[in-house]
């Protein structure tokens, strides 16, 4: 089993990591590529293009300037453990054991616009380059198809060591990024739905956490076989086998109190 997430725009690069293991990206090369490109626009165009405040803009115009290579702890962070948001508040790699993060690193991957597919200990530096923005760029007029069928070929390389099935967690921004017809895999999409106002429905901040939970879950109870995805019950979360399909699992969760 191989599970997708996306990644986070809120990145921590203060925080010293709790791991000494690392790796580096399978695609380096290209994320320079990007890298070239991006340093050609001005603070203000990183704005536009992003649509993000001016502050932003040359925040991110620094960070493409700085990018460098090799990667090295001093100057870069695992990808698990750099990226926080909503849903890395429910996996909560910094709670991960030695023995986590090697069953991670076998059986997650995080999408990403700048650096295509990440194992969790890749390391990575700051930068800020969402799958969907539409940047123009020499390998075509978007990054879907500045990555094309790369990240879809890198997801199916895995499969021999993690098992033909991908759990797909990632937002429909990143996962439109791999080509499901082109994987040689079972796909199964969790739904996550939380009772509020008399019916159960996708609340964003919730749904993105349990991302991260279910991912947790997956990684501490050592799962490869998705019957047992079955009974995650983390944060009050249970299956629905009434509203689930084959290929799109439902899980419920009773209003908080």
């Amino acid at each position: 089993m191989l599970i997708l997430i996306s990644p986070a725009k809120t990145l921590d690069f203060d925080t010293p990591a709790h791991t000494q293991q690392r790796s580096e990206p399978d695609f380096l090369d290209a994320s320079q590529q990007l890298i070239d490109e991006l340093r050609e626009l001005a603070p203000q165009d990183i704005s536009a293009l992003m649509k993000i405040s001016d502050k932003l803009g040359t925040l991110n115009y620094q960070r493409f300037a700085d990018w460098q290579t090799p990667f090295t702890p001093d100057n870069a962070k695992q990808a698990v453990l750099a990226f926080r948001g909503d849903v890395y508040t429910g996996l909560n790699a910094d709670d991960f054991s030695d023995d986590d993060f090697a069953f991670a690193q076998q059986h997650l991957r995080i999408l990403s616009g700048l650096y295509g597919l990440l194992r969790p200990l890749d390391l990575i530096q700051p930068y800020r380059l969402e799958m969907g923005t539409k940047f123009a760029n020499s390998g075509g007029k978007n990054l879907y198809e500045f990555w094309g069928e790369r990240i879809t070929d890198a997801i199916n390389a895995q499969f021999s060591d993690a098992g033909p099935l991908l759990l797909n967690l990632a937002s429909n921004e990143y996962f439109s990024a791999v080509k499901p017809k082109l994987l040689n895999a079972d796909v199964i999409t969790p739904v996550f739905k939380d009772y509020k106002n008399g019916k159960y429905k996708i609340i964003s901040f919730y749904a993105k956490k349990a991302r991260g939970l279910m991912s947790a879950y997956v990684i501490k109870q050592r799962i490869t076989d998705a019957e047992k995805l079955k009974q995650f019950d983390t944060d009050g979360y249970y299956y629905c086998p009434e509203q689930s399909t084959a290929t799109e699992w439902v899980f419920l969760r009773d209003e908080v109190a």
